[in-house]
């Protein structure tokens, strides 16, 4: 009797019909695959071109994701250094590559013949390079493991990335030793940084991101509500982070931007996903759905809340994250551009995130110069201001407009035109304090794609800004809908009474906070 023979002997007779099925219909075995070679390259000039890292979105006849085991996979996608052989079918897939927005989407079809190998040489055109200009982009939101940043960086062109490390009850840290303070930025490559300690507090009220600390802040609690969130901000301060709102309909949002130690704050959020939108608030404060409908909706909303926020004063500068590893993102599909002059490096890039010289996108490419400066700049005059706009917008996606928003109202509005040109809206005329920004957006209809500035500021007089009422009594009323959410305490979350009344404080505060700004209305 054979070995083989022997071992099939002793199955049972289910056994037995399970290993026949595999050697019977397995694809591998009746060798029905064939396989398909990418290779992606930046320029084909030269037959020893370097191939470059990349994103592949492939997918069957059916319309399902093709997601290898032995490289980088997340949702509807993988990624790689430039090339990948995939081991699949015999059938007709539809790929389409992408390496962040500053490049030409590459897409095709390619058939898989049983036992052959089917070459795909896929050029990406880079149709700006925005390094060259001093723009470099990063963003503040990826979960993605720790080991394969690198690569994800070098595949989306991505050169800033905090990774999320600790989120509330889950850490790294729990099986991994922490690096030294000095080690906590380390480099994919060249001008690619990541740092390895962000932490994210996300409870009842919305979620902080404590951004670049030298040492870990504990937000490990049971607790939804208590303790405040503010509690470890200030925690995180102590340890050097930088604070940023994830996103600006979280209800706690009016709270914390109260408290002054706000850095940025998410207008470019997770929400916005690559191939879909999230359209409610989650258990954020939900929008009016009659005046801002889905599929969008929410996006406009983000925009507006934030809006409002600067209305107040608070001169906040937008930030972007994808939440790649919880969400469909990948990492960088939202994302924000800051510009320095100089030398880029990690402290060069934040603290020109610090001062609003950026914009955010997850699409188009938006270079705005106001009377020849950039984004963050602030225009003083005695008693008026004329300032001159030029606009540039490129992307992939056709435009569906573009706007100049002030004191939150867009006063000028130009409809599709061609991609990579230059615009010259209006002079905006300015006799009192506020702000303006561009935004443009795309004509997807599924998901809300747009690029925005960081806002630029006027200063008419003595005056540094002007004090909308009704921005302010906005908030007063969301922190009284989040005061009377605490005080009802419908789900239990703060069942102790002493620290609901703890909690109410915080939120009472930042109340008097607006009052406060009332009298300067």
């Amino acid at each position: 009797m054979s070995p083989a023979f022997r071992s099939f002997s002793s199955l049972s007779l289910l056994q037995l019909s399970l290993v026949l099925t595999v050697f019977v219909f397995s694809p591998a075995l009746r060798a029905e695959n064939g396989k398909i070679r990418f290779r992606i390259v930046e320029d084909t000039a030269t037959a020893d071109a370097t191939p470059t890292p990349a994103r592949i979105h492939l997918v069957d006849s059916d319309k399902k994701p093709v997601l290898p085991d032995h490289l980088l996979t997340w949702d509807d996608h993988f990624n790689c250094d430039g090339t990948a052989v995939l081991d699949v079918p015999a059938g007709d897939y539809a790929y389409t590559v992408e390496r962040g927005p500053e490049y030409r989407r590459a897409s095709g079809t390619v058939t898989v013949t049983v036992g052959k190998t089917s070459e795909c040489e896929v050029t990406l055109e880079r149709y700006i390079d925005m390094a060259a200009r001093g723009w470099w982009s990063g963003e503040t939101h990826i979960h993605r493991p720790l080991d394969d940043v690198p690569l994800l960086m070098r595949s989306e062109d991505l050169h800033v990335a905090p990774v999320m490390t600790m989120w509330n009850k889950d850490s790294l840290w729990k099986t991994r030793e922490l690096p030294a303070p000095g080690q906590l930025v380390r480099e994919a490559e060249k001008d690619r940084l990541y740092h390895v300690l962000a932490i994210e507090d996300e409870r009842s009220g919305g979620a902080l991101f404590f951004l670049n600390p030298r040492k870990p802040v504990d937000v490990s609690t049971e607790q939804r509500e208590f303790p405040s969130p503010l509690v470890y901000m200030r925690r995180a301060l102590e340890h050097g982070a930088w604070i940023d709102i994830e996103k600006p309909f979280w209800w706690d949002v009016p709270t914390w931007a109260a408290s002054g130690e706000i850095d940025s704050i998410g207008i470019a959020n997770n929400h916005m996903c690559r191939s879909r939108m999230y359209e409610n608030e989650a258990w954020g404060r939900p929008r009016d759905e009659s005046l801002l409908p889905p599929p969008r909706g929410n996006g406009f909303h983000s925009q507006e809340v934030y809006y409002r926020l600067l209305n107040c004063g608070l001169r906040i500068p937008p930030s972007a994250g994808s939440a790649s590893g919880v969400l469909p993102n990948p990492i960088g599909y939202n994302r924000v551009y800051v510009h320095i002059d100089g030398e880029f490096g990690w402290d060069a890039w934040w603290k020109n995130l610090a001062a609003g010289r950026s914009f955010v996108t997850n699409g188009p490419m938006l270079l705005v110069e106001a009377g020849g400066k950039g984004p963050g700049s602030v225009f003083r005059g005695d008693e008026r201001v004329e300032i001159a706009l030029d606009v540039r917008v490129a992307g992939n996606d056709p435009i569906e407009s573009v706007e100049v928003i002030r004191d939150g109202k867009v006063v000028q509005r130009r409809e599709g035109g061609r991609l990579d040109a230059w615009l010259r809206p209006d002079p905006l005329v300015f006799e009192r304090s506020g702000w303006f920004l561009v935004r443009t957006i795309a004509k997807v209809p599924y998901t809300f794609r747009f690029a925005s500035t960081a806002p630029f500021f006027v200063e008419i007089g003595d005056s540094k800004s002007t004090i909308h009422r009704a921005d302010v009594d906005y908030f007063l009323q969301w922190i009284d809908e989040r005061i009377g959410r605490i005080e009802r305490d419908e789900k239990g979350k703060l069942p102790d009474l002493k620290q609901r009344a703890t909690i109410v404080e915080t939120h009472r505060e930042a109340r008097r906070f607006y009052e406060g700004l009332l009298e300067k209305s």
